[in-house]
């Protein structure tokens, strides 16, 4: 898939091609440090300066949200182990920017936020990249998307406390879940969740620090 360069100086590809070879220290597959490579993550922060955006750091984003650290986006998503055939599930498309680098992993994407304005704002920025593979909804992660499932893979951006029986229950036979687990303050575990005859394998990739996973008003 062709993203669209119209907003994408030869600064910023530069700062992002640098970027990559920061990650590349911490992610093998080529394919995800391919995608890392050519979205501009510079579109989903616009607030902030082409340092701050390829910095390899979280970034905020207003509404008690923040940008993923881009080595935390390519770990989750080279945890996937995508190969281009996968419906994905993401919970807490926040920004944006990790359902655009799942956009050109997988086949398709259904991304859900809890906040409206980042919804409309996420959904604004992939249709001018031409992600037209991803699918930006409004609704309560808890809950997943039951009406898209059952997903090949389900990523959560935001820390749950608990592993969210639902998500778990739209993942298909042989799926895969990649997630934060635990509380805001505390210790937060990185799992990667395998789905075999109904029963979860479950691998921990080291402690991590995500905003909490919060829940749907009424």
């Amino acid at each position: 898939m062709e993203l669209s360069t119209e907003w994408d100086p030869p600064e910023a590809r530069a700062r992002r091609q640098a970027l990559v070879r920061q990650v590349s220290e911490e992610v093998g597959s080529r394919d995800v440090l391919d995608a890392l490579g050519r979205v501009p993550r510079h579109l989903f922060v616009p607030a902030a300066p082409l340092d701050e955006a390829y910095g390899d750091h979280p970034v905020a984003i207003g509404f008690d949200q923040t940008i993923s650290q881009p080595t935390v986006v390519g770990l989750m998503s080279e945890a996937l182990a995508l190969t281009g055939t996968e419906r994905v599930l993401e919970i807490g498309t926040g920004s944006g920017y990790q359902a655009a680098v799942l956009g050109l992993l997988a086949k398709e994407v259904d991304t859900l936020e809890i906040v409206p304005d980042l919804t409309t704002r996420a959904r604004r920025v992939l249709a001018e990249l031409g992600l037209s593979n991803v699918h930006v909804h409004l609704g309560d992660g808890w809950a997943g998307l039951p009406e898209g499932a059952p997903y090949d893979r389900v990523v959560v951006t935001a820390a749950p406390d608990e592993l969210p029986q639902a998500l778990v229950d739209q993942l298909a036979e042989g799926g895969r879940l990649v997630l934060p687990v635990g509380p805001q303050k505390g210790d937060q575990r990185l799992l990667v969740l395998e789905k075999h005859g109904g029963a979860l394998r479950r691998r921990d990739l080291g402690g991590v620090r995500f905003v909490p996973m919060v829940h749907g008003q009424g």
